[in-house]
């Protein structure tokens, strides 16, 4: 993982909720957006980077944090 994903997780959040998105590199990123049309978020910036997915080879992951 990136130590900017590493750092982001880190960070104590209290009590906020996390969405995690697992998928390919497209699936992530149509989530995402989806997400912004829908306006479930505010801002494509409230993810973090996408990044590979150290648990799910070949995969891809952003978090959502709320």
């Amino acid at each position: 993982m990136s130590t900017e994903f590493n750092d982001r997780l880190a960070n104590s959040h209290g009590d906020r909720a996390q969405i995690w998105i697992v998928g390919s590199r497209e699936q992530v990123n149509h989530i995402i957006s989806e997400m912004y049309v829908k306006e479930m978020i505010a801002e494509r910036s409230q993810f973090s980077p996408l990044v590979p997915s150290p648990f799910a080879q070949g995969k891809y992951m952003s978090v959502l944090i709320r």
